[in-house]
Order: structure tokens, then sequence, then C-alpha cells
């Protein structure tokens, strides 16, 4: 019996759905990669039927990165299903990696406008309206805040959210967060939609960079004179990881990446990339240390980590309402930093080794 993949209405929440005349509007190509997505495609593709943007000038290219589930037959009996798109496009990504993916959706585009999503996402209804829009008003790369979300409520999920949402256990980017400014310049966003004349500058994606590709592409895009466009309207949702297993191995490959990257385009990095991997290279300093007797050093850097940890555990314990799995936290953000200062300093020293 044929599995029918499309999933009521879970789609992170309802835009305001807005009728659009297609006399000039432009074409959108809305690229998805994919590789063992099975479980979270069917969702994102359901919103995608949802979008208030019309249907015949929007090109939808699946990407499978040769899954070894269904995620290539979810792509396939979507695009058998459903015809009232301009073109639904499944193509096979042999390099396997997201970089490559991308730029396979890159050599497939004729849109006028490229907007990417990832499998792990969900996106309101209005969400490529908001993106044409604000391309319409004179930018050429715009994107917005992207809020984690979870699958199941339950109250260990709820906690593994509480640490990716807070600024000390994800990062200060602002895509990651509420911001005051409605619209305002960034240096990355993610989702990103790009009108093509950006991507005909620009080029392809580095295939070097198998998690840090965004961040080095958007740097190319800055240096060539563009501006990328944050607007708080153009609203998307991201799947938390849903064990701490795999938010470690997460953590720990983002850190090793920033670490490769930094002997590959460290201009398109922050200095906060890096702090976790300074936070690591402090414990191994001090621990030296007091290995030979000089132990104030080890005991001061673990005080203050540790008033820091605990006063934010508690400000999160409170915020959630007592959640006492929420106390978990004081554990939990320690590992997830040094998950991802461990991954840096190997991705600094391979990459070294790798000049």
């Amino acid at each position: 019996m044929e599995r029918d993949w499309h999933y009521g209405e879970n789609c992170g929440g309802r835009g305001e759905v807005i009728k659009i005349p297609m006399e000039n509007k432009l074409k959108v190509t809305l690229g998805v990669i994919a590789y063992n997505e099975e479980k979270y495609l069917p969702d994102l593709l359901d919103c995608i039927l949802k979008q208030s943007y019309p249907a015949e000038l929007l090109e939808i290219i699946l990407v499978d990165g040769k899954s070894e589930d269904k995620t290539y037959e979810v792509m396939k009996n979507f695009e058998k299903k459903y015809s009232q798109f301009e073109k639904v496009l499944v193509v096979t990504n042999e390099k396997r990696t997201q970089p490559a993916g991308w730029n396979v959706v890159i050599r497939y585009m004729t849109g006028d406008i490229l907007i990417r999503v990832d499998a792990h996402a969900l996106i309101p209804e209005n969400f490529i309206e908001n993106n044409v829009r604000r391309l319409e008003s004179g930018e050429v790369v715009c994107g917005g805040p992207r809020t984690n979300i979870i699958d199941e409520n339950t109250a260990w999920k709820r906690t593994l959210l509480t640490a990716e949402q807070s600024m000390f256990g994800s990062g200060i980017a602002p895509y990651r967060r509420e911001s005051k400014d409605e619209v305002k310049y960034v240096k990355s966003v993610f989702h990103a939609a790009y009108r093509k004349e950006v991507i005909d500058k620009v080029g392809m994606f580095n295939e070097s960079l198998l998690r840090t590709e965004d961040n080095e592409y958007h740097y190319r895009i800055r240096e060539a004179g563009y501006r990328i466009c944050y607007d708080e309207s153009i609203v998307s949702f991201y799947q938390t990881r849903n064990t701490l297993k795999k938010m470690i191995k997460q953590k720990y490959a983002n850190g090793y990446w920033i670490g490769k990257t930094a002997w590959i385009c460290p201009k398109c990095l922050s200095l906060y990339h890096f702090v976790p991997g300074a936070f690591v290279i402090s414990i191994l300093a001090t621990g030296c240390l007091s290995l030979v007797g000089i132990k104030c050093f080890f005991r001061m850097l673990l005080g203050l980590y540790g008033c820091c940890c605990g006063i934010l555990t508690l400000l999160c314990f409170i915020k959630e309402r007592f959640l006492l799995s929420n106390l978990l936290l004081e554990a939990i953000f320690p590992i997830l930093h040094i998950s991802y200062g461990v991954g840096t300093l190997k991705g600094l020293v391979e990459g070294r080794c790798d000049e």
C-alpha cells in the first residue's frame, strides 16, 4: 500500500494568507537538500503545499544525497502527486555533502530568486511571499529569524530546546533569536533568499566546507558589494536535535568545521566562533598548571564558569516555570561547550596539516 506523505497542519504556525496576482511576479526556485530525512521531510513538503505564493511561479528542486531510508521515495512521491507547481524536480547529489547539494540546486534552477530551506525546517504560509516582498523592495539577499522547535512536547526535549535557544548554549548569531529591529543588515542569515544576479556574480558554494559553506558564501557576497538584509517578518522554524547524543555530535561537527574554515577563509568567521575552543584550551592550560602545584588559575576558571552556568541554569529554570529537568542544564551547557571546543581544536590541527 502506498504511503500518503502529506501530513496534516504541522507547519510551525500559520502565517497570514495573501492572495497574490501572478502578473509581474518573480519566479522562485525553492531548494531543499536532504540525507536520511524521511521523518522530517514530509512536514516540510506539507508546508510548501500551503504557501500563499502562486504555485505556478514556484519551482521546487529536491536534492537527495543518496539516502539510506525512504527520503528519495518521499521526494518522488511529491514530484508525481503535485502538478500545480511550475516544476518539481528530484535530483541525486552524488557527492552527498551539503555544499555539493546546493550547487546541484544552482545548476538546475531557472527562477529569478533562489530560496534555501533546510530539510529539518518548517515554514509558515507567508514565508516565500515575505521573502519575495523584501527582494522586490530593492534588496538582493534576505532572511529572518530561525526559531527552534521540538517534535514532541516532553520535559526532556523541552530542556534540550532551552539549551539550544539559550545564547549560552547556541551562540549570538541574530537569526537564532528575536531582534528589536524589524529590518537590519547582517553578516549571515539562515534559510537565505538570493536574487539570481547575486548567484551569477558570486558563483557556487565552496564544496571543501561541509558545515560552514553559508558563512563563506555570505562573506563572498559581502565582498562583492552586496548587503544581506535581516527581516523580522521572514520567520522559519528548525527542528532541534531530539537527543543529547545527536546534539553533542552536531556541536562537535560545527566546531570541527569552524576550525577547518579558519585556515581556508578566516575572515568569514567571528571571534565568538572560537570561544568554546578557547575555553577548552583554558581548561587544559590551567589543568596542567595545577599538576605542578599552581592550582589557583584552574580553581578560578572553574569557579567563574560554574557561577555563570549556575546563574543561567537558574534563570532558565525559573523562566520555564520550574521544569525540573532544566536543572540538568548545568551539566548540559559544559558538555555542549566542550564538544564544540574539542571539535574546533581538532579542526584547527587538521586544517593546519592540510596546508
